[in-house]
């Protein structure tokens, strides 16, 4: 299934709103951006540990939606966060299929700062739902 930036910002007008920009998006990995804004900061300057969980859990949900088959609509289920070291200045986050079933798909993101160092792991269960089926 393919899908484009602009459908998912009218299905998730969420990731629109916390500001994250999908650069790539392929059933290998879907790739965002989440550039700094003092309006997502917390102490220390760095982004917010939710706003990078709301970065981790987009990229998921797309990377689980164009890996589930026509109609599959994504639903977070499960989400570890591990959370390496502040992110400070745009975040990247790449999410990519661990395992995909019929019904669910296991998704790993990686999220990176500026200097490309690795500052946040999740592993996010996405379940797949079908209205009507």
């Amino acid at each position: 299934m393919t899908m484009t930036v602009d459908e998912v910002y009218a299905a998730a007008p969420f990731v629109r709103t916390l500001g994250v920009q999908l650069d790539s998006i392929t059933p290998e990995a879907v790739v965002g951006r989440l550039p700094f804004s003092h309006g997502l900061s917390t102490v220390g300057g760095g982004l917010h540990g939710g706003a990078l969980m709301g970065l981790a859990d987009g990229t998921a949900a797309v990377c689980a939606a164009v890996n589930g088959g026509p109609g599959a609509l994504p639903a977070t289920v499960d989400s570890t966060t591990h959370f390496l070291r502040p992110v400070v200045g745009e975040a990247t986050a790449t999410a990519s299929p661990v395992r995909s079933t019929g019904r669910q798909v296991l998704v790993e993101v990686k999220v990176v700062d500026e200097s490309g160092e690795l500052c946040v792991h999740v592993l996010q269960t996405v379940r797949l739902v079908r209205p009507g089926a």
